[in-house]
């Protein structure tokens, strides 16, 4: 997704293309791990595989003594009809899991949940938000000094919806969800202008977040997890996705999730994914 992956939940992933591809329910021999990819969307994948999703592949096909390869496609309007269900006539399919879905995503068979994760606020130390350690000490701010920040978020994100609810909408700094230059990657938010100082916070999917507030090395950025509320979803959980019909494959990657969650969690703690639980979710009514 670019940032949930995205809406910033994955606005590409979201509008993945067309109704779902049935396919037989045996279990194909497998001479690789053929994993749908996008090829610069850090912290999740990159062609050079040094994203989170990169290194669970890895820990997959380690688990089943399989090389991984990949299959790279912007992750922006028809991901999955291009990915995950591209086939020519007499052709197989290139890959066969997508990595990172939002539990749910009905374009895709899902697996079972792996992470929970929420989005963040992230802002520099020592600009006067230090006291700032949940999404309510930010609206507690004094509404003079919240008025005049600056506030980077994806439009049409979670992060528009909160600052409009809370009566902040001339604050955000409102940037695409989806953008036509391959070069973009959704951390640019972050690492480029948030670290230059051209806007004061960003809202932004937690483990875009996390990561990229650990690569900037001046400022010293704080990245501050976001309750879900009523009328605004922060939080995600994330699963992975295969073809309709692929029941044992599936099974297959649950029995992978399960078998190597160790595994997964510390790969996430590397990242510096915001791994959050239920009482981040909007509370019933």
């Amino acid at each position: 997704m670019k940032d949930l992956r995205a809406a910033v939940l994955l606005a590409a992933l979201l509008a993945a293309g067309a109704a779902p591809a049935q396919t037989g329910d045996a279990l194909p021999k497998r001479e690789a791990l053929r994993v749908c990819q996008d090829p610069n969307n850090l912290p999740f994948s990159n062609t050079n595989a040094q994203g989170i999703e990169n290194r669970i592949a890895d820990v997959f096909g380690k688990a089943l003594g399989l090389p991984v390869t990949y299959y790279s496609f912007p992750q922006r309007l028809a991901f999955i009809r291009n990915t995950l269900r591209y086939k020519l006539p007499g052709q197989d399919y290139p890959c066969d899991i997508v990595m990172g879905v939002p539990a749910g995503f009905d374009q895709v068979s899902v697996t079972k949940p792996y992470y929970h994760s929420t989005y963040a606020l992230v802002f520099p130390a020592g600009k006067g938000l230090d006291h700032v350690k949940s999404g309510a000490d930010f609206l507690a701010t004094d509404r003079a000094a919240l008025a005049k920040l600056r506030i980077g978020l994806y439009d049409r994100s979670p992060g528009s919806e909160w600052l409009a609810k809370h009566g902040l909408v001339d604050s955000g700094v409102p940037y695409p969800i989806m953008n036509a230059d391959p070069a973009q990657y959704p951390g640019e938010i972050i690492e480029k202008d948030l670290a230059a100082g051209k806007i004061d916070a960003a809202i932004v999917w937690g483990p875009i977040a996390g990561f990229f507030a650990k690569r900037v090395q001046s400022p010293k950025l704080v990245v501050v997890p976001l309750r879900s509320e009523p009328g605004v979803r922060f939080d995600y959980e994330m699963a992975m996705g295969v073809r309709y019909g692929e029941r044992e494959w599936k099974q297959q990657v649950e029995g992978l999730i399960e078998s190597r969650k160790a595994e997964i969690q510390a790969i996430l703690r590397e990242f510096g994914v915001p791994l959050v639980d239920e009482s981040y979710a909007a509370p019933q009514r």
